[in-house]
């Protein structure tokens, strides 16, 4: 049975828009003509743009894109949904809106931290980046359910029936005239939103979230994924500066202590990947992107699912805790002067 406060329907997603505090707005319609919805709290600030990102860069001062101080507030921007179907990420979304209106989640749970210093930063919060992804998962809700039937929901299956696992789901893209049945990861097209052409974007759900991380210049935006039954953790980026893996480890590191002040599972997997020749084709993925496009941290998050599967098994409450515990550690880390 699925909790009340796991809050992930589209419908749900849309009555949610009925914000006072944040103000929401429609971003961008999916490939399948489905609504993406964004909401914002705090006023975007002036930042003085005279370039864009990597033309600043090109004169040798990212202030012509960005010109910051320790006045601006700080800018997060975090995103669930790029796969449809991982649904912890739209719950996460679901519930921090609830509790910046309200005062506490759901579940009526207050996160006190969060809620009194939310008005130090400019939020932009995306509960379902790819809801025709959403629209296609026939479940609320895969807690409890099995490895091979989350695939099959996720990845899908190709022409002959069998399915389409992880990572083979990506040697065709798009994938929709490969797939039977086309599962979650994908938007009406076949476009797996993580592995765009981001040069030049097949889908203008890609389009629309580069064109927001553009113009917001975000601090540190973090996309939320599911990652099955492994601890909760952040996924390596390549093709970052160093300098910016740098202060992507150190906020991965703050999580350590945070997590087991919990009692929930973290992994700390470092984030300082250099190119040393042995991975010779490391993906530049929709993370990577947003980087480069605003010059800020770009963070992949892997939820705990609870799965009935090998591996940690969270409850709804546990994986909910999870994410509050990523939120106020992003509100640590820029409120005590790590991020800046």
């Amino acid at each position: 049975m699925v909790k009340p406060f796991w809050k992930s329907k589209l419908t749900e997603i849309e009555h949610c828009m009925n914000v006072t505090k944040g103000k929401a707005r429609g971003l961008a319609s999916s490939a399948g003509g489905r609504n993406i919805y964004l909401v914002e709290y705090g006023e975007k600030e002036n930042f003085g743009r005279k370039a864009n990102y990597n033309s600043a860069c090109g004169a040798g001062n990212p202030d012509h894109y960005a010109l910051k101080s320790k006045d601006n507030k700080p800018v997060l921007l975090i995103v669930g949904g790029i796969h449809g179907g991982e649904l912890e990420g739209i719950v996460a979304v679901m519930n921090l809106i609830q509790l910046l209106e309200t005062g506490t989640d759901y579940r009526g749970k207050g996160h006190d931290y969060l809620f009194e210093n939310a008005h130090r930063f400019r939020l932009l919060l995306i509960p379902c980046m790819n809801p025709d992804g959403r629209a296609r998962l026939p479940i609320d809700s895969l807690i409890d359910v099995s490895y091979e039937k989350f695939v099959y929901y996720m990845q899908g299956t190709w022409k002959d029936g069998t399915l389409c696992s992880w990572p083979d789901c990506k040697a065709v893209h798009p994938i929709k005239d490969a797939a039977d049945y086309l599962g979650s990861y994908f938007n009406d097209d076949g476009v797996n939103l993580m592995h765009d052409n981001f040069f030049a974007p097949m889908a203008e759900e890609t389009r629309a979230l580069l064109a927001l991380a553009d113009a917001e210049a975000p601090d540190l935006s973090v996309l939320l994924h599911g990652g099955a039954n492994n601890d909760n953790h952040f996924c390596e980026i390549s093709y970052l500066p160093y300098a910016v893996m740098q202060k992507q480890q150190e906020f991965n590191h703050k999580l350590v202590d945070a997590y087991a002040l919990q009692g929930l599972p973290f992994t700390e997997r470092n984030q300082l990947v250099v190119d040393d020749g042995r991975k010779p084709n490391p993906s530049f993925n929709l993370t990577s992107a947003i980087h480069h496009v605003c010059g800020g941290m770009s963070m992949t998050f892997e939820s705990n699912m609870g799965l009935d599967a090998p591996g940690v098994k969270l409850t709804p409450d546990e994986i909910l805790d999870s994410h509050f515990v990523l939120f106020e550690e992003m509100f640590r880390f820029h409120l005590d002067g790590s991020g800046s």
